[in-house]
Protein backbone atom coordinates (compact mmCIF):
# COMPACT_ATOMS: atom_id res chain seq x y z
CA UNK A 1 0.00 0.00 0.00
CA UNK A 2 1.08 3.19 -0.97
CA UNK A 3 1.96 5.84 2.68
CA UNK A 4 -0.08 8.59 2.89
CA UNK A 5 0.27 10.74 6.21
CA UNK A 6 -2.72 12.46 7.51
CA UNK A 7 -1.07 15.80 6.42
CA UNK A 8 -2.42 15.07 2.94
CA UNK A 9 -6.14 15.27 4.57
CA UNK A 10 -8.61 17.60 3.09
CA UNK A 11 -11.41 19.59 4.75
CA UNK A 12 -13.55 19.78 1.72
CA UNK A 13 -15.40 16.91 -0.05
CA UNK A 14 -14.16 15.27 -3.23
CA UNK A 15 -16.17 15.18 -6.79
CA UNK A 16 -17.62 12.46 -9.00
CA UNK A 17 -18.32 14.15 -12.12
CA UNK A 18 -20.79 12.59 -15.00
CA UNK A 19 -19.53 13.44 -18.73
CA UNK A 20 -21.52 13.42 -21.50
CA UNK A 21 -19.70 14.47 -24.73
CA UNK A 22 -16.92 16.89 -23.78
CA UNK A 23 -18.76 18.53 -20.58
CA UNK A 24 -19.48 17.42 -17.09
CA UNK A 25 -23.26 17.23 -16.87
CA UNK A 26 -23.24 16.33 -13.00
CA UNK A 27 -21.63 16.16 -9.69
CA UNK A 28 -21.43 13.95 -6.74
CA UNK A 29 -20.00 15.46 -3.80
CA UNK A 30 -18.45 12.53 -1.35
CA UNK A 31 -16.91 12.81 2.08
CA UNK A 32 -14.44 9.88 2.87
CA UNK A 33 -12.51 8.40 5.85
CA UNK A 34 -9.29 6.35 5.68
CA UNK A 35 -7.98 5.29 9.27
CA UNK A 36 -5.42 2.72 10.95
CA UNK A 37 -6.49 0.33 13.97
CA UNK A 38 -4.77 2.86 16.03
CA UNK A 39 -7.21 5.41 15.41
CA UNK A 40 -4.84 7.18 13.13
CA UNK A 41 -6.38 9.25 10.43
CA UNK A 42 -4.55 8.63 6.70
CA UNK A 43 -6.53 10.24 4.71
CA UNK A 44 -10.03 12.26 4.85
CA UNK A 45 -12.39 14.62 2.44
CA UNK A 46 -14.94 16.26 3.41
CA UNK A 47 -16.82 16.52 7.19
CA UNK A 48 -16.28 13.37 8.75
CA UNK A 49 -16.76 13.89 12.50
CA UNK A 50 -20.80 14.07 11.51
CA UNK A 51 -23.38 11.09 12.25
CA UNK A 52 -24.09 9.43 9.34
CA UNK A 53 -26.25 6.45 8.89
CA UNK A 54 -24.02 3.51 7.63
CA UNK A 55 -27.44 0.85 6.69
CA UNK A 56 -26.59 -2.15 5.20
CA UNK A 57 -22.50 -1.14 4.76
CA UNK A 58 -22.36 -1.92 8.55
CA UNK A 59 -23.77 -5.64 8.50
CA UNK A 60 -20.06 -7.75 8.93
CA UNK A 61 -20.07 -6.24 12.47
CA UNK A 62 -23.78 -6.79 12.86
CA UNK A 63 -22.91 -10.70 12.15
CA UNK A 64 -20.29 -10.91 14.91
CA UNK A 65 -22.47 -12.02 17.57
CA UNK A 66 -23.51 -14.95 15.49
CA UNK A 67 -20.33 -16.39 15.61
CA UNK A 68 -19.14 -15.11 19.09
CA UNK A 69 -21.89 -16.40 20.84
CA UNK A 70 -21.39 -19.85 19.66
CA UNK A 71 -24.73 -19.82 17.97
CA UNK A 72 -22.75 -20.46 14.37
CA UNK A 73 -21.27 -23.59 15.39
CA UNK A 74 -24.55 -24.95 17.61
CA UNK A 75 -26.63 -24.96 14.37
CA UNK A 76 -23.52 -25.28 11.99
CA UNK A 77 -23.88 -22.54 10.17
CA UNK A 78 -21.14 -23.08 7.09
CA UNK A 79 -18.84 -20.13 5.33
CA UNK A 80 -21.90 -19.55 2.73
CA UNK A 81 -24.35 -18.96 5.20
CA UNK A 82 -21.95 -16.64 7.24
CA UNK A 83 -21.14 -14.69 4.04
CA UNK A 84 -24.99 -14.79 4.10
CA UNK A 85 -25.58 -13.10 7.04
CA UNK A 86 -23.15 -10.23 5.86
CA UNK A 87 -25.38 -9.73 2.87
CA UNK A 88 -27.80 -7.03 0.49
CA UNK A 89 -28.68 -9.73 -1.42
CA UNK A 90 -30.05 -9.72 -4.50
CA UNK A 91 -32.87 -12.58 -3.71
CA UNK A 92 -31.53 -15.13 -6.44
CA UNK A 93 -32.22 -18.37 -5.92
CA UNK A 94 -28.67 -19.32 -4.10
CA UNK A 95 -29.77 -16.29 -1.34
CA UNK A 96 -33.48 -17.92 -0.95
CA UNK A 97 -32.43 -21.72 -0.17
CA UNK A 98 -29.98 -20.52 1.61
CA UNK A 99 -32.30 -18.73 4.02
CA UNK A 100 -34.63 -21.19 4.20
CA UNK A 101 -32.78 -23.90 4.46
CA UNK A 102 -31.67 -22.24 7.96
CA UNK A 103 -34.66 -21.33 9.00
CA UNK A 104 -35.62 -24.75 8.91
CA UNK A 105 -32.45 -26.10 11.18
CA UNK A 106 -33.58 -23.48 13.65
CA UNK A 107 -37.20 -24.97 13.74
CA UNK A 108 -38.56 -21.65 12.19
CA UNK A 109 -40.14 -20.80 8.66
CA UNK A 110 -39.99 -17.59 6.70
CA UNK A 111 -42.85 -16.21 8.65
CA UNK A 112 -40.52 -15.77 11.75
CA UNK A 113 -38.19 -13.54 9.52
CA UNK A 114 -39.50 -9.57 10.44
CA UNK A 115 -37.08 -7.68 7.25
CA UNK A 116 -40.85 -7.52 5.37
CA UNK A 117 -41.19 -8.54 1.91
CA UNK A 118 -39.92 -7.25 -1.94
CA UNK A 119 -39.64 -8.18 -5.17
CA UNK A 120 -35.84 -10.05 -6.03
CA UNK A 121 -34.02 -6.74 -6.67
CA UNK A 122 -31.83 -9.03 -9.40
CA UNK A 123 -34.41 -8.37 -12.54
CA UNK A 124 -33.97 -11.72 -14.01
CA UNK A 125 -34.78 -13.60 -10.51
CA UNK A 126 -37.92 -11.53 -10.56
CA UNK A 127 -39.03 -12.15 -13.87
CA UNK A 128 -38.88 -15.86 -13.29
CA UNK A 129 -40.53 -15.16 -9.71
CA UNK A 130 -43.35 -13.84 -11.71
CA UNK A 131 -43.52 -16.19 -14.64
CA UNK A 132 -43.73 -19.06 -12.32
CA UNK A 133 -46.79 -17.15 -10.58
CA UNK A 134 -45.70 -17.00 -7.44
CA UNK A 135 -45.40 -14.04 -5.07
CA UNK A 136 -41.83 -12.82 -3.27
CA UNK A 137 -41.49 -14.22 0.50
CA UNK A 138 -39.55 -12.88 3.46
CA UNK A 139 -36.50 -14.91 2.79
CA UNK A 140 -36.06 -13.13 -0.79
CA UNK A 141 -35.70 -9.49 1.14
CA UNK A 142 -32.02 -8.20 0.52
CA UNK A 143 -31.41 -8.65 4.52
CA UNK A 144 -33.36 -11.83 4.82
CA UNK A 145 -29.61 -13.36 5.53
CA UNK A 146 -28.61 -10.99 7.96
CA UNK A 147 -32.21 -11.38 10.05
CA UNK A 148 -31.80 -15.39 9.81
CA UNK A 149 -28.39 -14.90 11.88
CA UNK A 150 -30.05 -12.85 14.05
CA UNK A 151 -32.39 -15.57 14.62
CA UNK A 152 -29.99 -18.19 14.98
CA UNK A 153 -28.15 -16.22 17.97
CA UNK A 154 -31.61 -15.87 19.58
CA UNK A 155 -32.81 -19.44 19.10
CA UNK A 156 -29.22 -19.94 20.62
CA UNK A 157 -28.96 -17.73 23.71
CA UNK A 158 -33.04 -18.69 24.17
CA UNK A 159 -34.27 -15.03 23.61
CA UNK A 160 -37.72 -14.34 22.59
CA UNK A 161 -37.79 -14.93 18.73
CA UNK A 162 -40.62 -12.53 17.99
CA UNK A 163 -40.02 -9.01 18.19
CA UNK A 164 -36.18 -9.30 17.35
CA UNK A 165 -36.24 -6.37 15.24
CA UNK A 166 -36.67 -3.97 18.03
CA UNK A 167 -34.46 -1.75 20.09
CA UNK A 168 -34.44 -3.06 23.45
CA UNK A 169 -34.37 -6.97 22.25
CA UNK A 170 -31.03 -8.41 23.19
CA UNK A 171 -30.33 -9.17 19.82
CA UNK A 172 -30.30 -5.56 19.03
CA UNK A 173 -28.36 -4.29 22.14
CA UNK A 174 -25.70 -7.29 21.72
CA UNK A 175 -25.31 -5.31 18.33
CA UNK A 176 -25.44 -1.73 19.93
CA UNK A 177 -22.50 -2.89 22.47
CA UNK A 178 -19.97 -4.46 19.64
CA UNK A 179 -20.37 -0.54 17.87
CA UNK A 180 -19.75 0.91 20.92
CA UNK A 181 -16.30 -1.18 21.29
CA UNK A 182 -15.16 -1.06 17.48
CA UNK A 183 -15.50 2.87 17.74
CA UNK A 184 -14.71 3.81 21.01
CA UNK A 185 -18.62 5.70 20.77
CA UNK A 186 -21.19 6.02 23.20
CA UNK A 187 -24.18 5.74 21.43
CA UNK A 188 -27.01 6.20 23.92
CA UNK A 189 -27.57 9.54 22.44
CA UNK A 190 -26.52 8.85 18.68
CA UNK A 191 -28.91 9.62 16.26
CA UNK A 192 -31.09 6.30 15.50
CA UNK A 193 -33.76 5.75 12.85
CA UNK A 194 -35.18 2.69 11.86
CA UNK A 195 -33.91 0.29 8.65
CA UNK A 196 -35.37 -0.44 5.70
CA UNK A 197 -35.74 -4.36 6.94
CA UNK A 198 -36.64 -2.77 10.33
CA UNK A 199 -34.09 -2.78 12.84
CA UNK A 200 -32.21 0.67 13.99
CA UNK A 201 -30.03 2.58 12.35
CA UNK A 202 -27.64 4.51 14.50
CA UNK A 203 -25.93 7.78 13.21
CA UNK A 204 -22.24 7.08 13.36
CA UNK A 205 -19.69 9.89 12.06
CA UNK A 206 -17.65 8.29 9.07
CA UNK A 207 -14.19 8.76 10.77
CA UNK A 208 -15.35 6.39 13.66
CA UNK A 209 -16.81 3.90 10.94
CA UNK A 210 -13.68 4.39 9.29
CA UNK A 211 -12.31 3.16 12.70
CA UNK A 212 -14.53 0.16 13.09
CA UNK A 213 -13.46 -1.02 9.66
CA UNK A 214 -9.75 -1.08 10.91
CA UNK A 215 -10.16 -3.37 13.45
CA UNK A 216 -12.50 -5.58 11.92
CA UNK A 217 -9.01 -5.56 9.10
CA UNK A 218 -7.34 -6.27 12.07
CA UNK A 219 -8.58 -7.14 15.18
CA UNK A 220 -5.03 -8.18 16.59
CA UNK A 221 -5.81 -6.04 19.98
CA UNK A 222 -9.50 -7.58 20.40
CA UNK A 223 -10.22 -10.45 22.71
CA UNK A 224 -9.18 -13.70 21.09
CA UNK A 225 -13.18 -14.65 20.35
CA UNK A 226 -13.89 -11.58 18.53
CA UNK A 227 -10.34 -11.59 16.73
CA UNK A 228 -11.21 -15.17 15.52
CA UNK A 229 -14.84 -14.33 14.52
CA UNK A 230 -13.97 -11.32 12.55
CA UNK A 231 -11.10 -13.56 10.67
CA UNK A 232 -14.00 -15.90 10.21
CA UNK A 233 -16.28 -13.81 8.80
CA UNK A 234 -13.58 -11.96 6.54
CA UNK A 235 -12.70 -15.64 4.84
CA UNK A 236 -16.65 -16.69 4.33
CA UNK A 237 -17.01 -13.31 2.38
CA UNK A 238 -13.84 -13.72 0.24
CA UNK A 239 -14.56 -17.36 -0.16
CA UNK A 240 -18.27 -16.80 -1.13
CA UNK A 241 -18.83 -13.33 -2.31
CA UNK A 242 -21.72 -14.42 -4.45
CA UNK A 243 -23.37 -14.82 -1.18
CA UNK A 244 -23.20 -11.11 -0.20
CA UNK A 245 -24.33 -9.40 -2.80
CA UNK A 246 -25.14 -11.38 -6.25
CA UNK A 247 -25.21 -11.28 -10.19
CA UNK A 248 -23.98 -7.58 -11.39
CA UNK A 249 -22.93 -6.32 -7.79
CA UNK A 250 -19.99 -4.60 -6.81
CA UNK A 251 -19.83 -6.13 -3.60
CA UNK A 252 -19.38 -9.41 -5.01
CA UNK A 253 -17.23 -8.35 -8.23
CA UNK A 254 -14.60 -6.98 -5.20
CA UNK A 255 -14.95 -9.18 -2.62
CA UNK A 256 -14.27 -11.88 -5.13
CA UNK A 257 -11.26 -10.84 -7.45
CA UNK A 258 -9.40 -9.12 -4.12
CA UNK A 259 -9.48 -12.73 -1.93
CA UNK A 260 -9.21 -11.18 1.23
CA UNK A 261 -7.54 -7.91 0.22
CA UNK A 262 -10.72 -5.93 0.11
CA UNK A 263 -13.63 -7.20 2.51
CA UNK A 264 -16.19 -4.08 0.89
CA UNK A 265 -19.85 -3.70 2.07
CA UNK A 266 -22.21 -1.30 0.29
CA UNK A 267 -24.94 0.38 2.13
CA UNK A 268 -27.98 2.09 0.99
CA UNK A 269 -27.83 6.49 0.60
CA UNK A 270 -24.28 6.17 -0.66
CA UNK A 271 -22.53 4.80 1.78
CA UNK A 272 -19.44 2.42 1.36
CA UNK A 273 -17.53 0.51 3.85
CA UNK A 274 -14.48 -1.54 3.48
CA UNK A 275 -11.21 -3.33 5.20
CA UNK A 276 -7.96 -4.07 3.98
CA UNK A 277 -7.19 -6.70 6.36
CA UNK A 278 -3.00 -6.93 4.87
CA UNK A 279 -2.54 -3.03 6.03
CA UNK A 280 -4.90 -2.71 8.53
CA UNK A 281 -6.91 -0.11 7.23
CA UNK A 282 -10.81 0.91 7.02
CA UNK A 283 -12.46 2.85 4.55
CA UNK A 284 -15.83 4.98 5.08
CA UNK A 285 -17.26 6.84 2.35
CA UNK A 286 -20.83 8.27 1.93
CA UNK A 287 -22.34 10.60 -1.23
CA UNK A 288 -24.18 13.61 -0.32
CA UNK A 289 -26.50 13.33 -2.91
CA UNK A 290 -27.16 9.42 -1.63
CA UNK A 291 -26.27 7.93 -5.54
CA UNK A 292 -24.92 4.37 -5.46
CA UNK A 293 -23.01 5.40 -8.86
CA UNK A 294 -20.92 7.90 -6.83
CA UNK A 295 -20.25 6.27 -4.09
CA UNK A 296 -18.87 2.88 -5.90
CA UNK A 297 -16.64 5.29 -8.40
CA UNK A 298 -15.51 7.03 -5.13
CA UNK A 299 -14.37 3.67 -3.05
CA UNK A 300 -12.57 2.76 -6.65
CA UNK A 301 -10.39 5.90 -6.82
CA UNK A 302 -9.43 5.26 -2.83
CA UNK A 303 -8.43 2.00 -3.37
CA UNK A 304 -6.52 2.77 -5.99
CA UNK A 305 -4.78 5.97 -4.26
CA UNK A 306 -4.03 3.50 -1.42
CA UNK A 307 -2.05 1.14 -3.93
CA UNK A 308 -4.32 -2.49 -3.27
CA UNK A 309 -5.29 -2.81 -6.62
CA UNK A 310 -3.81 -5.36 -9.04
CA UNK A 311 -4.95 -5.84 -12.42
CA UNK A 312 -7.11 -8.97 -11.84
CA UNK A 313 -9.35 -6.64 -9.69
CA UNK A 314 -9.24 -3.97 -11.71
CA UNK A 315 -10.81 -6.22 -14.34
CA UNK A 316 -13.39 -7.33 -12.14
CA UNK A 317 -14.66 -4.25 -10.72
CA UNK A 318 -13.93 -1.59 -13.59
CA UNK A 319 -17.36 -2.02 -14.73
CA UNK A 320 -18.26 -0.11 -11.21
CA UNK A 321 -15.76 2.04 -10.54
CA UNK A 322 -15.04 3.14 -13.70
CA UNK A 323 -18.52 3.34 -15.80
CA UNK A 324 -18.22 4.05 -19.42
CA UNK A 325 -21.87 5.36 -20.18
CA UNK A 326 -23.86 4.19 -23.15
CA UNK A 327 -27.24 5.38 -24.74
CA UNK A 328 -30.07 2.89 -26.11
CA UNK A 329 -27.77 2.13 -29.34
CA UNK A 330 -24.92 1.12 -27.54
CA UNK A 331 -23.06 4.32 -28.24
CA UNK A 332 -20.26 5.60 -25.85
CA UNK A 333 -21.81 9.17 -24.40
CA UNK A 334 -19.62 9.73 -21.38
CA UNK A 335 -17.64 8.69 -18.36
CA UNK A 336 -18.15 8.86 -14.26
CA UNK A 337 -14.49 9.30 -12.91
CA UNK A 338 -13.52 10.75 -9.16
CA UNK A 339 -11.43 13.59 -8.94
CA UNK A 340 -9.61 13.65 -4.88
CA UNK A 341 -8.10 16.74 -5.18
CA UNK A 342 -11.73 18.95 -5.97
Amino acid sequence: MNNHSSDNSASLPFTVSVTRGSMVESRHLVSAAVCDSASKMVRCWGKVDSPVYLRSAIKPLQALPLVESGAADAFNVSEKELSLACASHTGEPIHVEAVTGWLERLGLGIEDLECGTHWPTYDPAARALAAAGQEPSPAHNNCSGKHSGFLCTAVHLKDQVKGYINREHPVQRRIVAVLEEFTDLDLSKAPIGIDGCSIPTIGIPLQQAALAFARFADPSKLSADRAAACARLQKSIAKYPEMIAGSDRLCTAINGAAKGRVIAKVGAEGVYLAALPEDGIGIAIKAADGTTRAVEVALGAILDELGVLDDDIHRAIDPFVRPILRNRNDLTVGEIRADLEG
